[in-house]
């Protein structure tokens, strides 16, 4: 079952650039070796952390033919597919080349704010129509929606559906979801820093954006935190938290760029809109990781 082998770690890969803005895929090449290298049980790849929404669709196909290929069916692989036009995703997902892919992550949609019914009547048909299993994912802070415990224990029913990466933040909705759902339904977090709590409330996992430049730390935390061994993963989870809040003080993934560029895995450009991070907070990541490697 695909639910078993996506509880764990996954990490929301960054889509490395050059200088000239064009697609690194030696970069990428490293960033999948090192995360695969430091335990992570999946890849996640054309996320927001991707900067999907400025990589054209030749981009993007070639993203993830290249992920699909560096990984060479090592880990499992996941493919981000969303959006606010519910009849495009449904059209990309029949086109796309969807092979070596093992479930898509669909962002609940943008910017419409559709009802708590229109969310579901959107899931409910790209997951009709999708070749492969979806995972919801519910992030207010980028739609501009929540969707709500109710809705997601709804859509938990339907049969290709198989979890959610939850970044509500919301304890109480997460406890809902967790206490409601299906037995083999997923629970995943989206947000690093609360994961060691979430997990404790019966979260299955994450979908990590630091974890892919701390992969031995952030999996070890994570396998630790679904073994009951709270004091071992905290240990390692207050290794990490400070440096993680760092990663998203300027925005995602700026922060977890630079600390790339710093490990010596890619490089820190991004895409318009998006910025590098300020020389201030880039030195303090800087100073954080060579104190991390030195303990």
């Amino acid at each position: 079952m695909i639910q078993t082998k996506l509880r764990g770690t996954g990490v929301a890969l960054v889509t490395p650039f050059t200088k000239k803005g064009k697609i690194d895929y030696k970069g990428l090449g490293k960033l999948i070796d090192h995360c695969i290298d430091g335990g992570v049980e999946y890849l996640v790849s054309l996320g927001t952390t991707g900067e999907s929404v400025t990589l054209s669709k030749e981009e993007k196909a070639e993203v993830l033919r290249y992920t699909v290929e560096q990984n060479k069916g090592r880990v499992l692989v996941v493919a981000g597919f969303g959006g606010n036009n519910t009849a495009e995703i449904i059209s990309e997902l029949q086109t796309a080349n969807l092979k070596g892919v093992d479930a898509v992550l669909s962002v609940s949609p943008s910017y419409n704010k559709p009802t708590q019914e229109g969310i579901y009547q959107h899931y409910k048909a790209v997951a009709a129509a999708s070749p492969k299993p979806i995972i919801l994912y519910n992030v207010p802070g980028r739609t501009a929606s929540n969707m709500k415990a109710e809705t997601t224990l709804r859509l938990a029913e339907l049969k290709n559906i198989i979890g959610i990466k939850e970044a509500s933040g919301d304890f109480n909705q997460c406890m809902q979801i967790v206490k409601g759902k299906p037995k083999n339904f997923l629970v995943i977090s989206g947000d690093d820093n609360i994961t060691l709590g979430l997990i404790a409330y019966g979260f299955d996992g994450v979908i990590s954006v630091a974890g892919q430049a701390f992969p031995k730390i952030f999996t070890e935390m994570v396998r630790k935190s679904l073994a009951n061994d709270m004091p071992e993963a905290r240990k390692l989870h207050y290794k990490l938290n400070h440096i993680t809040d760092m990663l998203f003080a300027e925005g995602n993934p700026a922060g977890v760029k630079c600390a790339l560029e710093i490990l010596g895995v890619c490089e820190s450009h991004v895409r318009l809109p998006l910025v590098p991070v300020s020389k201030e907070l880039k030195n303090k990541i800087h100073k954080a990781i060579n104190g991390l490697l030195k303990s």
